[in-house]
């Protein structure tokens, strides 16, 4: 260089630094060890997804699958065509009917981990927060098997992580409003999972209403993303406006069929797990009390409004399973207790499994085990309702959609139910005068038929949930079909009197 241009150069001030603040670094990610626990949950699902059998709301996934549409009567299109696409490349195959139920359990483990991680968790809290996901049994009961709880909790902590991470880089400065148009789309695709993600944004609105940040509903890439989600979800909800909101009656349906009562929020702690259900309530009481997590305080009322409206509308502990990831990695990152240990997280993996999963002979199958009886002795008790059938010549009427959907899997009868969503798929031609019914009381079907005789009982030998219903053969309908097929109605799984209010408003096809 010139001596000139060398002294130049030393009278040249240095460059003044920039007035934006530049986002804090992350601690570093526990990569390899959060890979290999969610290896571990995804691993130990799909080795005993192929013990029993496929669960009653599979089979029920399996039939809608067949009968595709823009939504049902108690969900959205997404599990009923992820059960149909897994059946038509691999026919029978549990393994492939529970893939994405098992990864998504796999997948949680990593959202909740980087909930905590933007919360300035280090490799510990991480591995806290995404451990106590992979040992909570709501995490393995809900992996298990195709469900919507299969999905719902994981999609909701990949919207919360968005949310939280806008938050995070706006107190540092930066303004990162894509993140809002990826909680959108995460939003999108829960509601083609089950329409409980706008109970959420609801109670997310009014908090920030009255608590802010109110800087958030100012964003214009918010309000196009909602936008964008109404529009994917668009088809379903036109779907139920058609067919008079049938979903608006789940909530009773619901109640009526497992009300928890007083016991739904400790049920809530107690399917966490044993550290998750710690994480939950102490996670909750630092999200609302921390002074260093007052910009996230938001997210807390949201919970606790959620929650409130989970246990007024008496609904599923499982509602709330969605807050999980959040509380996990929030009381992962507050924590300072040593005490919680590999050992700690040992046992509630070992009790999660004994509770939720396949593992003790099916002989010895609680009652009480709905998952467990609902997964056994099917084959069985379609081979007993089509042997019916064929000495009659007559079509197969379940009393609820879980038997006739396992007669619609295992069988070649033609079947019908009146229950929940399987009534929107076909009732018995107008000629009919002859069926088997399966299940139901006799005092019931007299009110609808001139002639009920009991034909059979269904005798699997196996802890079957269905084990001694009663096979009717019912003649002679007092109305036709068309009009018995309203009577006949019924939002539950059974005549109990469950409400059920008036049938979809369009009409079951013959």
């Amino acid at each position: 260089m010139p001596p000139a241009l060398d002294e130049r150069s030393r009278l040249v001030p240095p460059p003044a630094p920039s007035t934006a603040a530049a986002p804090s670094a992350l601690p570093a990610l526990a990569t390899r060890p959060l890979l290999l626990i969610a290896a571990a949950v995804t691993g130990v699902l799909l080795l005993t997804s192929g013990r029993y059998g496929i669960y009653a709301d599979e089979l029920y996934f399996l039939a809608a699958g067949h009968h595709p549409d823009w939504g049902y009567v108690d969900q959205p299109p997404l599990a009923p065509l992820i059960a149909l696409l897994a059946d038509t490349a691999f026919a029978g195959s549990l393994l492939a009917l529970r893939l994405p139920a098992a990864r998504a359990a796999g997948a949680g483990v990593g959202g909740t981990a980087l909930l905590a991680r933007e919360l300035g968790g280090d490799r510990r809290a991480q591995l806290l927060a995404g451990g106590a996901w992979a040992v909570a049994g709501q995490t393995l009961g809900g992996g298990h098997m195709l469900a919507t709880v299969s999905f719902d909790p994981v999609l909701w902590t990949a919207v919360l992580w968005p949310l939280v991470r806008w938050v995070r880089l706006r107190e540092q400065g930066v303004r990162q409003d894509r993140l809002l148009l990826a909680a959108c789309a995460c939003t999108a695709l829960a509601m083609q999972v089950k329409l409980l993600i706008p109970v959420l944004w609801l109670v997310l609105w009014l908090v920030l209403l009255c608590t802010g940040p109110r800087s958030l509903l100012r964003r214009p890439l918010l309000w196009a993303g909602a936008a964008g989600a109404l529009l994917t979800a668009a088809p379903t909800l036109w779907w139920q406006a058609t067919h008079g909101w049938p979903q608006l009656s789940m909530g009773e349906a619901v109640a009526a069929e497992s009300s928890f009562g007083v016991l739904l929020l400790p049920a809530v702690v107690l399917c966490a797990g044993i550290p998750g259900g710690v994480l939950v309530c102490f996670g909750c009481w630092r999200l609302l009390r921390a002074p260093e997590l007052r910009p996230y305080r938001f997210l807390g009322w949201t919970v606790l409004g959620v929650a409130v409206l989970v246990a007024l509308t008496e609904s599923r502990p499982y509602y709330l399973a969605g807050a999980y990831g959040l509380l996990f990695a929030v009381g992962a990152v507050q924590l300072r207790a040593r005490w919680f240990s590999a050992r700690l997280y040992a046992v509630s993996a070992l009790v999660a499994v004994v509770a939720t999963l396949p593992v003790l002979p099916v002989a010895l199958i609680p009652r009480f085990d709905l998952v467990g009886t609902g997964s056994v002795g099917w084959p069985e008790l379609t081979a007993i309702v089509e042997r019916n059938a064929r000495e009659h010549a007559a079509p197969v009427i379940a009393e609820d959609y879980w038997v006739a959907s396992a007669v619609h899997h295992y069988g070649r009868t033609e079947v019908h139910s009146a229950s929940r969503g399987y009534w929107a798929f076909g009732k018995p031609a107008e000629h009919v005068r002859n069926a088997i019914y399966v299940g139901g009381r006799r005092d019931f079907l007299l009110r609808h038929f001139g002639s009920v005789r009991r034909a059979d009982t269904v005798r699997t030998g196996l802890p079957s949930l269905y084990e001694g219903t009663p096979v009717w053969v019912v003649s002679e309908p007092r109305r036709p079909w068309e009009l018995l097929w309203r009577d006949l109605w019924h939002i539950g799984l059974r005549h109990d009197g469950t409400p059920s209010g008036a049938p979809p408003a369009v009409a079951a096809d013959g």
